[in-house]
C-alpha cells in the first residue's frame, strides 16, 4: 500500500511565517508611517490651522492696505490722521483732559 497521506515540512510554515511578517510590516506602515493615516491626519490639521492663520493675516493686511489709502496724497482722512498723531507723537487737543 502507498501513502496518499501528505506530509508537510517546515516550508510552507516558514514562507506563511515570512507572509505574514511582510504584510504586518506593510499594515503598520500604512497607519504609522511617514505617509500613513496618522501623519494624514497630523497634516490636515496642520493644514486648517494654517489657512485660519493665513486668513487672519489677509484681514490684516487688508486693514493696513486701507489705512495707508486713507493716510495717501490723494486722498486723507483727517480722523485717521489725528489718531495716528496721537497714537505716535502723543498729541492731545487743548480742550482735552487727560486721564491716567
Amino acid at each position: 500500500m502507498t501513502n496518499t497521506r501528505a506530509t508537510f515540512g517546515i516550508t510552507p510554515l516558514l514562507i506563511f511565517s515570512l507572509l505574514f511578517l511582510m504584510g504586518a510590516y506593510f499594515v503598520f506602515a500604512a497607519v504609522q508611517g511617514d505617509y500613513g493615516i496618522f501623519r494624514r491626519v497630523q497634516v490636515e490639521a496642520e493644514i486648517e490651522t494654517l489657512r485660519a492663520e493665513l486668513d487672519a493675516l489677509e484681514i490684516e493686511v487688508a486693514d493696513m492696505r486701507n489705512k495707508t489709502r486713507r493716510l495717501s496724497d490723494g486722498y486723507l482722512d483727517l480722523d485717521l490722521l489725528d489718531m495716528q498723531a496721537r497714537a505716535t507723537l502723543g498729541l492731545m487737543r487743548s480742550d482735552e483732559i487727560l486721564l491716567r
